[in-house]
């Protein structure tokens, strides 16, 4: 048991408030026990006795190390601490009395009283302290607190209310939960006033524009409703974080944030294999490719979590690996790191950085990835980057000894309508045609439009938003798959860790969202009504599709020991294929967009020529 000495003024002044505590129940204890009028003869044992009973109290309770806790963060801890000590010390008395041989005849209901008025004592002081400090004595009503209703009222909830006692910003006037076990109580004096459905009653009727969801465990269906009552009744609506952020320390709960898409089209957490991701990537040399950009930064985040040996950053563009290599020394400033700038195009470079570091597994996400800028001008820029890149990092990856090479693909690349998408399916094909029986392993990741990656619509609509509108959205059936970044990550890293070679990953996308929907939510969730922002339709860019597919015509898929991961069995590559193809890449001299389309369809059968999108009707509007 450590012993600490009472150098700290405050702790001093804790134990003479304990001192003096003991001394007061030991005489209240006599006072007590003879109703309030102590006899001569025992008033006399209760002076005789207390400069026995308090310095023994005093040293237990010091022996016991209650003097290393600070007051403001008293809890159900301290106040074990001093139900023990103060157990001991009421033990110890009538054993020192008897050791002593004092004929002191204290009554016995003394020996029972005294240490549960201490209790209450020490105990109730440090309460009240905690209480004060934290500004909760004073009525509910008091300052300038804005009124917010909670909705929720689980683990979250109480913790949320204890931290928002301590700040001066808000005044929580009620709970909302489903719970029927709930309604009618109360957490932390507030009561649980209704169910969700009441949100905008309750907040007509008590003048409530604020609304705080505290239900980080919940499923992304629930706190979508939640969401949905909030905004309907006019709130400017904020969450708590996530439950994983808040279990992991990253931030408290009482961190409020507006919500955000991700809260809405989110999906169940990602069970990853972590003893088989951690024999796929600890200890080894990792190259990523496209490191600085949306899904590349996320791959080396969550690859670092697994100490690999050295992590390569490859990437284009110098300002985007800049950036990423500032977050990696301040993030893991442990991990080795090589910062390559290069083109994943230029044999030469590739060749240097493969053969300097000898990487085990090479994750390869740089990619053009924008439809209408890749369908028109830049088609044959498409191909070089997206096939001809694939083409040499993958080959010199074979033969500098990599054991796993991960293609990160798209949901475009089935039933190609453009060159952005037949190209990933050609680096597919690629890949597939480079596939042996042994040695090297290929494998291919298809999956969606990730929230918040460089180019999607959530950039775009939020600063439209910004600027009063309108937003514009291509067509009002237009939908698209969408996933987190980090869970888009996540599976890649589990596909790459389960892949055997030339499998191709289809990753559980869940359900189309439609974009209007979209642009509704996000007009909502900055505080607006739907009246307020205007919504333009301006018809189908160049190679874009109404809706993206998962797997190709003539595919099948195959169940892996991962819900969200499937494998889609494609049609193999001819051995000379791959050779033509080649050919076709290295031809010195570039093409036009109509001569690349028409390669396409000979190199992806599957590949379809978009019909050029009709004029937009100048006034097509919603809302």
């Amino acid at each position: 048991m450590r012993i600490l000495p009472l150098t700290n003024p405050k702790a001093a002044l804790a134990m003479l408030h304990d001192v003096v505590a003991a001394a007061l129940a030991w005489m209240l204890s006599f006072w007590l026990r003879f109703n309030l009028d102590v006899p001569h003869d025992f008033a006399e044992v209760m002076w005789r006795t207390l400069p026995l009973a308090v310095p023994l109290q005093a040293i237990v309770f010091w022996l016991f190390g209650l003097y290393r806790g600070i007051w403001r963060y008293a809890s159900l801890y301290d106040l074990r601490s001093i139900l023990i000590a103060v157990t001991v010390a009421a033990l110890a008395i009538p054993a020192l009395l008897v050791l002593l041989r004092e004929a002191y005849p204290v009554p016995r209901s003394v020996f029972l009283l005294d240490p549960l008025l201490l209790v209450c004592m020490m105990g109730g002081s440090r309460i009240f302290y905690r209480a004060w400090r934290e500004r909760s004595l004073g009525p509910l009503s008091s300052g300038d607190r804005r009124p917010v209703l909670v909705l929720g009222a689980g683990d979250a909830a109480d913790a949320l209310l204890r931290d928002l006692a301590a700040k001066r910003e808000w005044r929580v006037v009620g709970l909302l939960d489903d719970s029927a076990g709930k309604l009618g109580r109360q957490i932390r004096g507030v009561p649980v006033r209704g169910t969700l459905e009441d949100l905008p009653r309750l907040a007509a009727e008590l003048g409530v524009q604020h609304a705080i969801i505290a239900m980080p465990s919940v499923s992304h269906v629930v706190r979508r409703h939640a969401v949905q009552l909030a905004t309907r009744a006019g709130l400017k609506v904020m969450t708590v974080p996530s439950f994983d952020d808040i279990a992991t320390g990253k931030v408290t709960v009482s961190q409020l944030r507006d919500v955000e898409l991700d809260d809405l089209l989110g999906r169940d957490p990602v069970r990853l294999d972590g003893g088989v991701l951690s024999g796929f990537l600890s200890g080894k040399t990792i190259l990523v490719t496209g490191a600085g950009g949306s899904i590349g930064a996320e791959l080396c985040r969550q690859i670092a979590r697994f100490g690999p040996a050295r992590l390569i950053l490859f990437e284009l563009s110098e300002y985007a690996l800049y950036q990423i290599e500032q977050e990696f020394r301040r993030a893991f400033p442990a991990l080795p790191i090589v910062c390559a700038v290069g083109d994943t195009r230029n044999r030469g470079r590739v060749d240097q950085i493969l053969r300097e570091y000898r990487p085990r597994v090479v994750f390869h996400a740089a990619a053009y990835k924008h439809v209408p800028l890749m369908e028109e001008v830049n088609a044959w820029e498409a191909v070089q980057n997206n096939v001809l890149g694939t083409s040499v990092l993958a080959s010199a990856a074979e033969h500098a000894g990599v054991e796993q090479f991960v293609l990160i693909s798209t949901d475009k690349a089935v039933n190609p309508v453009n060159v952005m998408g037949a190209s990933k399916r050609l680096a597919e094909m690629v890949c597939q045609g480079l596939q042996r029986e042994v040695g090297i392993r290929y494998v291919m990741v298809r999956f969606g439009n990730v929230l918040g990656s460089a180019g999607s619509v959530i950039p775009k609509f939020r600063q439209q938003i910004a600027d009063g509108g309108p937003v514009t959205v291509t067509h009002p059936d237009i939908t698209r798959f969408f996933m987190s970044i980090p869970e888009s990550a996540q599976l890649v890293l589990q596909a790459g860790a389960m892949g055997r070679g030339g499998e191709i990953f289809v990753l559980d996308m869940g359900e189309s969202v439609r974009i209007v929907d979209l642009a509704r939510e996000m007009i909502r969730l900055s505080g607006l009504r739907d009246d307020e922002i205007e919504i333009i339709f301006t018809g189908l860019r160049p190679g874009e599709k109404l809706y993206e597919e998962v797997l190709a015509d003539g595919e099948r898929t195959l169940p892996t020991p991962h819900p969200k991961l499937r494998i889609a069995r494609a049609r193999g590559v001819a051995p000379d294929w791959l050779l033509r193809l080649t050919e076709w890449l290295e031809r010195s001299q570039p093409l036009t967009d109509d001569e690349v389309r028409a390669a396409l369809t000979r190199f992806v059968p599957e590949y379809r020529v978009a019909a050029a999108p009709a004029a937009p009707a100048p006034k097509a509007r919603y809302g």
